[in-house]
């Protein structure tokens, strides 16, 4: 029996190889190029399959596989048969063919994919909850045991049903993230909320994983035979006051791909700059900085930190008829009416830098750059800032103090930063306390007096009447924070002028402790000391600012 089964593969592995020749055979009689769309992974678009309905596919013995551009390649068994042709010919109006030639097994291997284009039809790049469906979901789960415990119900066999709960429980918990991760048994799901992943299943099967994540390519036009590199795309929830867009990632793991997708909410949007977090002295600063007429903004922080918000919240307070506003963005994560938004398009060559050329000549006011991440892009942007324009941007490094290093670092000339740069912002984010469950926390003496030092050692310009007298409070957990103790994040800041002690330390090429004692005397408040500042009002508390500054440091 062994035996027979064995000679059964040799002799379909050479029939195999036969078809495979034959294909080769017609592909170099025809002078085009020979595809094998069995051993070799060919990418196949659900868009481009959909051009051509299956029948007619079938019929015709041929596969569009992918669209590059306007570039259509067509898989194709006979160039010269009369269907092929007529089919090709039609397709010529609209897109540029490039016909190879495969081995029937090939393609009808590629035909599986058709199952999918039906369904792309009906989704289209949108996934569109219903609106009672998703009212009901937020009433239902109010917690992510609720979540778990819906999913560990679902038994439709519809994967969009589940997509769909899982969606709805990410907007109902306010999630920023959902991060589907499959291991050797099953696939993880966890959710991040205010800053923190939770685990809210962990025994997706592998069957449903997958389903999930072909429904999640399909959704974002990702490539569904395509598993061992990275793809981004993305996706619009459709309710009925606002579309919500979800930017997809998907990279491969050890045991398939692991998918993120990153919730964007135009609501977030509407956030006025005063309700960010700022104090009073800090916000002063700010709002005198973005009324000059030129000068570079930075914003510093790692991702996730709230940069993008508050860079947004600077162009509403700024944005009027008369002033023309332009941004650069990779990818642009929100679209803001009345400002231009091209996108970093890497294929295209049009990059950060690239980009900002371009906008600098169709006459701004304002100009905002996603990332400065090279040093021709910071050029650019130093130099736009000299000749007349506000620049916004954003730079990874850990504090304010650090991004003029950094932009040293990337060669940038002293003559060139100290004159251009106007403030730099440091940020992070911190969950509140829940106000409906938080609780007193009892300090001892000694921590008492530890406090009153350090407000008493404040600069001068900030308000201290309003910490005279202070309660900490720590988290507890209750129904309306979904028993986390949390709900919502604040800002933390920290504020660096670009004064004149600054500028002419810059052209001496400093060091970034020289820079902070420069940062002291000119009275800036660090973020950690504005995290303790609201402790001190019982917005939040000890544990989550120590969680992203550190330890907290008294002053002896």
């Amino acid at each position: 029996m062994f035996q027979s089964k064995s000679l059964d593969d040799q002799l379909q592995k050479q029939r195999r190889e036969a078809e495979e020749k034959d294909a080769q055979r017609r592909a170099q009689k025809h002078n085009l190029d020979y595809l094998d769309l069995i051993s070799t992974t060919v990418p196949t678009e659900i868009k481009a399959m959909g051009l051509v309905p299956e029948e007619e596919a079938k019929a015709a013995r041929l596969a569009p596989l992918q669209i590059i551009k306007k570039k259509l390649i067509m898989a194709v068994f006979d160039p010269e048969n009369a269907e092929t042709k007529k089919i090709i010919e039609g397709l010529k109006n609209t897109h540029e063919v490039k016909v190879v030639v495969s081995s029937l097994t090939g393609l009808k291997h590629t035909w599986d994919h058709y199952q999918y284009v039906t369904v792309q039809k009906d989704i289209s790049g949108s996934v569109n909850i219903n609106e009672a469906r998703l009212h009901e979901l937020q009433n239902e789960i109010k917690s992510l045991e609720d979540l778990t415990k819906q999913i560990q119900e679902f038994k439709s066999p519809y994967t969009s049903q589940i997509l769909e709960i899982i969606l709805s429980g990410a907007l109902a918990l306010g999630a920023s993230d959902i991060h589907l991760e499959p291991n050797d048994k099953a696939g993880d799901l966890r959710l991040r909320i205010d800053g923190l992943l939770h685990t809210v299943f962990s025994e997706l099967g592998k069957d449903i994983y997958k389903s999930i994540i072909t429904r999640i390519k399909l959704l974002s036009n990702l490539k569904l035979n395509v598993q061992d590199e990275p793809q981004d795309g993305r996706f619009t929830i459709a309710l009925k006051d606002r579309s919500i867009e979800i930017r997809t990632s998907l990279i491969p793991s050890e045991y398939g791909e692991t998918a993120v997708l990153r919730l964007l909410d135009p609501q977030s949007l509407k956030v006025n700059l005063e309700d960010l977090g700022w104090r009073a002295d800090d916000l002063a600063i700010a709002e005198a900085e973005i009324k000059k007429p030129n000068g570079l903004i930075l914003n510093t922080g790692p991702t996730g930190s709230g940069k993008t918000t508050t860079l947004y919240a600077f162009l509403r307070k700024v944005s009027r008829p008369e002033i023309k506003i332009i941004t650069v963005e990779d990818p642009i994560e929100y679209h803001l009416s009345g400002i231009s938004q091209p996108q970093v398009d890497l294929d295209a060559n049009y990059t950060f830098a690239s980009g900002l050329r371009s906008i600098l000549r169709q006459d701004p006011n304002i100009i905002l750059v996603g990332e400065i991440r090279d040093k021709e892009t910071a050029e650019i942007a130093l130099n736009a800032s000299l000749t007349g324009h506000i620049v916004f941007s954003t730079l990874h490094t850990n504090d304010a103090v650090g991004a003029i290093p950094r932009l040293l670092d990337l060669g940038i000339q002293t003559n060139i930063l100290g004159p251009s740069l106007s403030l730099v912002i440091g940020q992070r984010l911190v969950r509140k306390l829940c106000p409906d469950c938080k609780i007193k926390k009892e300090i001892d003496g000694k921590t008492a007096e530890k406090i009153k030092k350090f407000v008493s050692g404040l600069p001068s310009r900030v308000d201290k009447s309003g910490y005279s007298e202070f309660d900490i409070y720590e988290a507890k957990g209750c129904d309306k924070c979904g028993r986390l103790g949390y709900k919502g994040r604040t800002s933390i800041f920290e504020l660096l002028q670009a004064d004149e002690a600054i500028e002419t330390a810059i052209y001496k090429n400093p060091t970034e402790i020289e820079l902070k004692e420069l940062a002291k005397k000119q009275g800036m408040v660090t973020m950690q000391e504005d995290g303790v500042l609201k402790i001190l009002k019982g917005i939040t508390s000890f544990e989550e600012v120590e969680r992203l500054t550190g330890p907290i440091i008294w002053s002896e």
